[in-house]
């Protein structure tokens, strides 16, 4: 019996996201679905499925695996210092975003998360509904990292500010609740031992990150595919720390989370997250959720009609604790997109599942008390993602153009700026020729200067710019400017050099500071032989409607897929992968990585859309 049960779960497990991809259901995670699911066939509905000592195992691991990969998904380079002083541009562009950045927002926003999860969880003390202050507390601070970071993904925000506060602000909401529980079961457990034996978990996550530290240095040079040293090591960590958490009287959960810190400041491979993904949502992750909705016996708690009232007040309590969000995001994003990620951090399921869990086996809730957080915790998973979907929409910041400007308006620069101009870029140029001014001006944006010196373009803000392309004929001109750019603060300058004595004598100074350079002879010569060696090119050449890109893929909707399998396969033609510094001579059958770079030629328009996508971190 209990492997028919098994069976039918991982049959349930692999049918609901074909279901949800075929009818095209969007709007809910895939963890609530399987939830529901769960429900469905377990003794609230048909009874198909009942939970046994094997199926409790694995549903365990499953929410240890979860824990482990939360920790995973945690970015701590938005923690680090960054530079105080912007860039030109970005001080021109910036307005009033600067003051404040992610994690300060992020940090204002779960302080005020604290404080109402504090006052709600002293109301229903105060009101008989509920008498386990801190239990209540650390239940109404909850977030769903796993949820947000899918819906975030989904919207293709991770890289964006607005995308990096709303994930700190999960974190927060992951990680704070832990250590609360944590503290709540050292207090209140039975069998907890000593406050201060919880710093063991954190020395022997010091002791792991120091040992391994160099670990994905070299694991490449010896790794096999019957080895898979990387996976062993990330289930060492796992078994290791939750056995240190359970000696100590902690939870598993915390041992497993700081687990996966550990890995991830080991900073593992994309790769290496990939598969541990697939392990952890293939199999054992579904079997958690799944599992969950089995347990939950609607019938037996609905004809309680306590449980029936605490539902809906338990469910406002998880919006209302998260309310005060809104306007500190308001600080920085525009209304809509203010409650919009609020909203979405009110969706909490992941660590309320854990909570509960730890509560139960200490006996401090009931099972219909149980019962009535978890359903909803539910319902914040099934509306909040529906609220957060339905008032989104890109911050103006998101929107801005790239900034190119050519110092130089002549037959060599003109030809690419109009083409630019196309696209996504914002293109200006800038000459001090009367005559190319008069020629030019009335195709491109060309701006008439009488000096061209660094001081004259700084106040005209030509170096207000993300690329600075320094065209100009005078080869000496190119290399002062270049360098008085450098200085100012642009990010990316590319320089012309006709004279290439000149070239060779500043050549290694200006590669040393960044700087781009090409040579037109030598650009021609390398043509030539392109022309010679593949005929084909000049038709790509004279193709007023293609044009060939390159781009590196971060985009992790992308990865893992073959190239026959994309959704713009027919679109573009990907002619060089390159690889870990290696050319790759791609088939249909080749399977894109994150960190690849993709050279392809394509539509003008629909090629730069698909640049853009590929390109755009996720």
């Amino acid at each position: 019996m209990d492997q028919v049960s098994l069976v039918i779960i991982l049959l349930a497990a692999l049918l609901i996201p074909l279901i949800m991809a075929k009818f095209k259901i969007n709007s809910l995670p895939t963890a609530v679905m399987e939830i529901i699911v769960g429900i469905v066939i377990g003794p609230s509905v048909f009874n198909f499925v009942n939970t046994s000592d094997l199926i409790s195992q694995l549903s365990t691991i499953g929410v240890i695996v979860l824990l482990f990969l939360s920790g995973l998904e945690i970015d701590f380079s938005l923690f680090k210092k960054r530079r105080t002083a912007l860039t030109p541009l970005e001080q021109k562009n910036a307005v009033n975003t600067p003051k404040y950045s992610p994690v300060r927002l992020s940090v204002y926003a779960y302080s005020t998360i604290i404080v109402l999860s504090l006052l709600l969880a002293a109301a229903f003390k105060v009101s008989g509904l509920f008498s386990d202050f801190w239990l209540a507390a650390i239940l109404f601070g909850t977030i769903s990292l796993g949820i947000v970071i899918a819906a975030l993904k989904e919207q293709e925000l991770l890289s964006k500010a607005f995308g990096q506060t709303i994930l700190l602000i999960s974190v927060f909401g992951e990680l704070v609740p832990m250590m609360g529980l944590t503290l709540y079961a050292s207090v209140y457990g039975s069998n907890s031992q000593s406050l201060w034996l919880l710093l063991l978990i954190l020395a022997v996550a010091a002791l792991l990150l120091l040992r391994f530290k160099p670990f994905f240095r070299f694991y490449q040079n010896i790794n096999k595919s019957t080895t898979q040293l990387d996976i062993r090591l990330a289930f060492f960590l796992i078994v290791t720390m939750v056995t240190v958490a359970e000696s100590v009287g902690a939870e598993n959960i915390l041992g497993a989370f700081v687990a996966g810190i550990v890995l991830k400041l080991l900073n593992p491979s994309e790769t290496t997250r990939e598969r541990l993904d697939a392990i952890g949502y293939g199999f054992f992750i579904p079997i958690f959720f799944i599992t969950t909705g089995v347990d939950l016996n609607l019938r037996t708690l609905l004809t309680s009609g306590k449980t029936l009232l605490l539902i809906p007040l338990f469910f406002l309590a998880y919006m209302v604790a998260k309310i005060g969000g809104y306007w500190v995001l308001k600080l920085r994003f525009k209304q809509a997109n203010a409650l919009a990620g609020t909203a979405l951090t009110a969706t909490t399921m992941t660590m309320v599942l854990a909570v509960l869990r730890v509560a139960k086996s200490m006996k401090t809730i009931t099972s219909d008390q149980s019962g009535a957080f978890l359903l909803a915790a539910l319902l914040t998973c099934v509306i909040s993602p529906l609220i957060f979907n339905k008032f989104y929409s890109a911050e103006k910041e998101d929107l801005v153009k790239t900034v190119v400007h050519f110092i130089g308006a002549n037959l060599s620069t003109v030809p690419v700026a109009q083409q630019l101009r196309k696209g996504w870029y914002d293109v200006s140029m800038y000459t001090n020729h009367p005559e190319n001014y008069q020629t030019y001006h009335a195709q491109v944006p060309v701006t008439l200067m009488e000096n061209f010196t660094a001081q004259d373009l700084q106040d005209h803000g030509v170096f207000d710019t993300d690329i600075l392309v320094l065209g100009h004929i005078d080869a000496e001109r190119n290399y002062e400017l270049a360098k008085a750019a450098k200085a100012y603060g642009v990010r990316r300058i590319i320089v012309r050099f006709e004279d290439r004595n000149v070239l060779n004598e500043h050549e290694d100074e200006l590669r040393e500071l960044g700087v781009e350079v090409y040579n037109t002879p030598e650009a021609n010569i390398t043509l030539l032989r392109a022309l010679i060696e593949s005929p084909s090119t000049l038709l790509l050449l004279n193709d007023t409607e293609n044009s060939i890109y390159e781009v590196r893929v971060l985009n992790h909707l992308y990865t893992d897929v073959q190239i026959k399998n994309l959704q713009f396969a027919q679109d573009i033609t990907i002619s060089q992968v390159i690889r870990n510094r290696k050319l790759i001579a791609p088939n249909g059958n080749t399977t894109i990585m994150y960190g690849d770079r993709l050279i392809f030629t394509g539509n003008k328009q629909t090629a730069a859309q698909i640049r853009q996508a590929l390109a755009t971190a996720n």
